[in-house]
C-alpha cells in the first residue's frame, strides 16, 4: 500500500536483479453491465458498447499484459434488455463466462429476482422457465451480505490470486442500503451490513495470510467534478473508513466516471452498461509484496475503432433469435428520437411520455415517474416491443394512491436528498418551479396544474406511482404515507398501451413541465 501522490512508472533500474524485483499488473474491470448485450449507445456522437465490441477490446488489452485480471463490481444482470431478461438473465453470465471474468460482486439488482434466483444464477441450478443452468464458472465475493440462519457470508467475501509469486486480494461488497432499493420482499432471509466494516474484517483476514496488495469490488459510487476533479458520495465515505491497505476500489452502482485517489486508494468506475472499461494498471514490488504504484484509464468502448469479438457475436444471433417473435412486434412510430436525458430543468421527454402513460391508465390526476427507472433511449422509427422493455424493464406495478397537496411539495423536495443525491422524478398532470439557491426540503416554490391551477396544500389530490416508489424506493418516503392504495397494470403494460392508442406518432418535446428559476 502507498498513499499520497502515486510515483512515476518510469523509475530506473539499475540492474537485472533491480528490474525483475518489480511486475506490472493490469486489472480491468466493468460495472453495471446490466444484460446490455446487443444495446448499442451514442457518447459524443460516436456509437458505444455491446457485448462483442467490449469483449474485443477485452481482448487485445489482455494480449499486451499475460498479468491481467478481469473483474466487474455488480449489477450485471437486472433491468436487463429483452435478450438477457426474457431468458432469465442467463445469457449475461454465459457471456460473462466467455469472456473469462476471473472476480464479481454482488449489485443490488442482483437481487431483483429474489436471493434463491441470484444463487441459482450464480452457482448453477435448475430454473422454473429453463432446463439446468451451469452457473458461473468465475467466483462471486461479498463481505457484508449475511445469511440470517447461518450467520455466515453467504458467498465468499475474499479470494487470493498470486501472480509471479505475488499474492492480491479481491474482497467484494454490495451496498448496505439494496433491501430500501431492491423489488419488495426480494432480500428475504439475509441482511447487509456496512460495507467497510465487512471489508476491514476481510482485510484483517488477508494481513493474517501475508497479503499486502488489496482490492475492492465495492458496488456503491460517487460522482467527479468534471472541473475539480473532487469525488463525492458513498465511496468516499468508504475509502475514509477502510484499512490503510486496501490499494484500489472498483466502484458501482452510480453509473458514472471515476478515477481519482482518495486516502492512499485509486477508485475508478467506467460508466454503465458496457460503454467503458476501466484500465488500472499496478507497480507491484515482489520482495515487499506492497503495490508501490497504481493508476488507471477509462476506456470508451467505441464501435468504429474495433471488430466485434466474433464469438459473442455469434452468441448474441442466437439469443436474438430465441426472442426474434415477441420483441419484433411493432406498437407504433416515433417521428425523432425520443430521449432519456434531462435538461437543464431535470425534464426529460422521454420521462414524461412514460409518466403520461402511468396516468393516462390509473385514470389519476397526477403521476410521478423515478429517472432510475428509465434504461434507455427511444429511437425514431418502429416502437417495438424490445425498445419498450429495454426502455422499462423492471415490470412493476403501478400504485394509485391518495396525496394532499402539501405531501405532493414534501414529494418533490425530497428530489434533493440529505447524502447528496438528486433525483428528478418525472411527472405528469402538474407542473412546478424550483430554485436551486434554496436549502434541501425548501427548493420547490410553485406548484400547480397544467392549466396554471394553484395546487392547494389542504385538498387530497390522486396519484400514480409505481410499486418501487409506492414502497419508499429511492428515498421517497413521503410515498410510504399515500391513502387508498389501488395496485393497477404494470408499467409495461401502462407504456405499450400507450403507444398504441396514439394517433399520431411520439415526438421528443419539453414542455416546461420542471421549470428551474434560479
Amino acid at each position: 500500500m502507498v498513499s499520497g501522490k502515486p510515483a512515476a512508472l518510469d523509475i530506473p533500474f539499475h540492474n537485472k536483479k533491480d528490474k525483475d524485483r518489480f511486475i506490472q499488473v493490469q486489472l480491468l474491470g466493468i460495472n453495471d453491465f446490466h444484460g446490455q448485450l446487443n444495446t448499442t449507445r451514442k457518447f459524443k456522437g460516436r456509437n458505444v458498447g455491446g457485448a462483442a465490441y467490449l469483449s474485443a477490446y477485452l481482448k487485445q488489452k489482455k494480449k499486451e499484459n499475460q498479468n491481467t485480471i478481469l473483474v466487474h463490481a455488480g449489477d450485471m444482470v437486472g433491468g436487463s434488455p429483452p435478450i438477457s431478461s426474457f431468458l432469465q438473465d442467463e445469457p449475461t453470465i454465459e457471456v460473462l463466462n466467455k469472456m473469462d471474468f476471473d472476480y464479481g460482486t454482488l449489485g443490488n439488482h442482483e437481487f431483483d429476482r429474489g436471493v434463491k434466483e441470484m444463487m441459482k444464477l450464480i452457482h448453477g441450478g435448475k430454473n422454473s422457465k429453463t432446463e439446468y443452468f451451469n452457473g458461473a464458472n468465475f467466483p462471486y465475493l461479498c463481505a457484508n451480505v449475511i445469511d440470517d440462519q447461518t450467520g455466515k457470508t453467504i458467498l465468499p467475501p475474499y479470494s487470493i490470486k498470486k501472480i509471479n509469486g505475488v499474492p492480491i486480494g479481491f474482497i467484494g461488497v454490495v451496498i448496505k442500503d439494496t433491501p430500501k432499493i431492491a423489488p419488495p420482499n426480494q432480500t428475504a432471509g439475509v441482511k447487509f451490513i456496512d460495507e467497510a466494516t465487512a471489508i476491514n474484517h476481510s482485510v484483517e483476514a488477508l494481513k493474517k495470510q501475508g497479503v499486502k496488495a488489496i482490492v475492492v469490488l465495492a458496488h456503491d459510487g460517487g460522482s467527479q467534478s468534471k472541473s475539480t476533479g473532487k469525488v463525492t458520495g458513498d465511496i468516499v465515505r468508504m475509502a475514509k473508513k477502510m484499512d490503510d491497505e486496501v490499494d484500489v476500489i472498483i466502484s458501482g452502482h452510480t453509473h458514472t466516471y471515476l478515477n481519482k485517489e482518495v486516502n492512499g486508494k485509486l477508485i475508478v468506475q467506467a460508466y454503465s452498461y458496457g460503454t467503458a472499461f476501466s484500465n488500472i494498471q499496478l507497480k507491484i514490488d515482489t520482495k515487499t509484496k506492497e503495490i508501490i504504484d497504481k493508476h488507471a484509464k477509462i476506456v470508451m468502448v467505441y464501435q468504429d475503432a474495433i471488430k466485434p469479438d466474433p464469438e459473442i457475436k455469434v452468441m448474441i444471433q442466437k439469443y436474438e433469435s430465441k426472442i426474434e417473435p415477441v420483441v419484433n412486434k411493432v406498437f407504433g412510430k416515433a417521428v425523432n428520437d425520443v430521449l432519456s436525458k434531462k435538461n437543464h430543468n431535470g425534464e426529460s421527454s422521454l420521462g414524461s411520455i412514460i409518466a403520461d402513460s402511468q396516468r393516462t391508465a390509473m385514470n389519476s390526476e397526477f403521476a410521478f415517474m423515478n429517472f432510475s427507472g428509465i434504461r434507455a433511449d427511444l429511437p425514431k422509427g418502429d416502437v417495438t416491443m424490445d425498445e419498450l422493455v429495454t426502455i422499462q424493464p423492471f415490470n412493476l406495478k403501478l400504485v394509485k394512491m391518495t396525496l394532499t397537496g402539501e405531501q405532493i411539495r414534501k414529494l418533490l423536495n425530497q428530489q434533493w436528498q440529505d447524502n447528496g443525491n438528486v433525483r428528478m422524478l418525472q411527472i405528469s398532470g402538474l407542473k412546478y418551479t424550483w430554485d436551486d439557491t434554496k436549502q434541501p426540503g425548501q427548493k420547490v416554490i410553485n406548484i400547480m396544474r397544467t392549466d396554471g391551477t394553484p395546487i392547494n396544500p389542504q385538498t387530497k389530490y390522486s396519484v400514480t406511482t409505481n410499486s418501487y416508489l409506492s414502497n419508499g424506493g429511492d428515498s421517497f418516503s413521503v410515498l410510504l404515507d399515500g391513502k387508498n392504495k389501488i395496485e393497477g397494470q404494470t408499467d409495461l403494460d401502462a407504456f405499450e398501451n400507450y403507444v398504441k392508442e396514439q394517433k399520431n406518432p411520439l415526438v421528443a418535446v419539453y414542455d416546461g413541465r420542471i421549470i428551474r428559476i434560479k
